[in-house]
């Protein structure tokens, strides 16, 4: 019998996740609650197995809920089940411990499934989660590969711009004017394949590891 717990604000939500449990072979829900700072000071009385764990909490959320449960219950696998698909959130909740993602659109069955997979020593995640976690992992290598496409100059430029400086300083800096420091920077967008200053220092600073 698999031990599920559940952290969730919605009731709606959380008593269907309850039910959804209580009826799959095998799983037994052993508690459920509505806010981080409860479930911490229950949770390790029932020890369960596995726990799906909301991201979006009142006060203390599901990721720092997640990384407090860790450490209290080393042994327990904790399944994100959320709304929030975009990277940062994904990777703090992975980074906490939880050991698979899921989106609350889920089905039972999906959901179910999850639960088995994680609690045998798997990492469920949907397909939409899997490849954004793969992009996220390709994402310093493609930037890293952008940045052979710069020449000597045009990486001075941009390392300068990086630092905070403005064009005139970067022209001060190199001995240049300041339109061949524009001229190299409208040179640098389309190698980068960028639109702006900013994406491109997003790009320089994830592709040299920064």
């Amino acid at each position: 019998m698999i031990r599920v717990a559940i952290v969730e604000d919605n009731r709606t939500v959380r008593e269907s996740l309850e039910t959804i449990v209580n009826l799959a072979p095998g799983c037994q829900c052993v508690g459920a609650w509505a806010t981080a700072e409860e479930a911490l000071r229950l949770l390790p009385r029932c020890a369960p197995e596995v726990v799906l764990m909301d991201i979006q909490l009142p006060n203390l959320s599901g990721v720092d809920c997640t990384a407090q449960l860790k450490n209290l219950l080393p042994d327990t696998q904790v399944l994100m089940l959320t709304v929030y698909e975009d990277p940062d959130r994904i990777f703090r909740a992975l980074r906490a411990g939880a050991c698979g993602y899921l989106l609350k659109r889920s089905t039972p069955e999906q959901i179910v499934a999850a639960i088995r997979e994680v609690h045998a020593g798997g990492a469920p995640m949907t397909r939409e989660i899997a490849r954004k976690v793969i992009a996220q992992f390709r994402e310093p290598v493609a930037a890293a590969e952008a940045m052979d496409e710069l020449s000597p100059r045009e990486l001075e430029v941009l390392r300068l711009v990086a630092e905070g400086l403005s064009n005139k300083e970067v022209a001060d800096r190199l001995g240049i004017s300041v339109e061949a420091v524009r001229w190299h920077l409208r040179h640098i967008y389309p190698k980068l394949h960028v639109h702006s200053r900013a994406q491109a220092l997003l790009k320089y600073r994830t592709g040299m590891g920064g």
